[in-house]
């Protein structure tokens, strides 16, 4: 459901932005804004969100960002979502995280399609809703979301799906941190069907990662609902609270119907 709302919200936003003068704050977040929360107020969420972006990344097509939040008054993270305002598909990805988990933290990568405004948006377990806001800028050349894939075609279909889970060593942690850092990677194109085929001179049709389910044991440790910002081949590091599971299941699905589902030992402590 987020992708259809995001690509109709990016229809409105680059409208939005030709129209308004670049001296006017958040032209394409005062569309976004009401699309996605409504009108529901947002609160100033420095001191409970850190977001961590690279003010003049080196590789737009793979942007990294690191998002950290906590709550101290009893309250949980229910959900996080992540904005571009100024990409194609502004709602880059939306996070909704099991019960119980008081502090969250996220690294995941995207395509930075200009300079842009991005945003970290928390909802708290009673509804509240929470915001930061950090500019990064474009270091010029080819947009991310119209540059070509960076792997051969015949490649692409024979990794589709594959996917890879391993622990993040964390600074100063140890391997019995309640809360231990998992990386995943996916192998998935991610197509945005803003790329034309130099040969074909037709656009490659879109083909992006919908949704992906992350289970340790029958507990959700989050769902995600993506969106064509995410990198070719994405990269997800979050978090999770130790539950005594052994595995670890990761579902994901694709925009034109296809699943892929692997399941991953962790180990009796986890």
């Amino acid at each position: 459901m987020l992708s259809r709302l995001s690509r109709a919200i990016a229809v409105a936003s680059f409208a939005a932005i030709a129209a308004v003068p670049a001296a006017v704050a958040d032209p394409a977040f005062e569309i976004i804004r009401p699309a996605v929360f409504g009108a529901r107020p947002i609160l100033d969420g420095h001191g409970l969100i850190s977001i961590k972006v690279a003010n003049r990344p080196e590789d737009i097509r793979a942007v990294p960002f690191d998002v950290a939040t906590a709550f101290t008054d009893g309250r949980t993270v229910k959900a996080v979502t992540l904005i571009i305002d100024n990409n194609p598909s502004p709602v880059a990805a939306a996070f909704k995280f099991g019960p119980g988990r008081d502090h969250v933290g996220l690294g995941i990568k995207f395509r930075l399609n200009q300079q842009s405004d991005v945003r970290a948006v928390v909802e708290a377990s009673d509804g509240k809703l929470y915001m930061v806001t950090q500019l990064v800028k474009f270091p010029g050349g080819q947009a991310a979301c119209s540059a070509p894939p960076s792997t051969p075609a015949d490649q692409i279909a024979a990794n589709m799906g594959k996917m890879k889970l391993a622990e993040v060593a964390l600074p100063g942690a140890s391997a019995s941190a309640a809360t231990p850092r998992l990386r995943l990677d996916l192998a998935h194109p991610n197509h945005t069907g803003m790329v034309l085929d130099q040969i074909t001179l037709l656009y490659t049709p879109l083909k992006m990662i919908e949704h992906i389910a992350v289970r340790q044991g029958e507990e959700t440790v989050f769902d995600m609902e993506g969106s064509i910002a995410l990198n070719e081949n994405p990269t997800i590091e979050f978090d999770y609270a130790r539950n005594g599971a052994t595995q670890m299941t990761v579902t994901a699905a694709d925009t034109d119907g296809a699943t892929f589902e692997h399941s991953f030992p962790i180990g009796p402590s986890s």
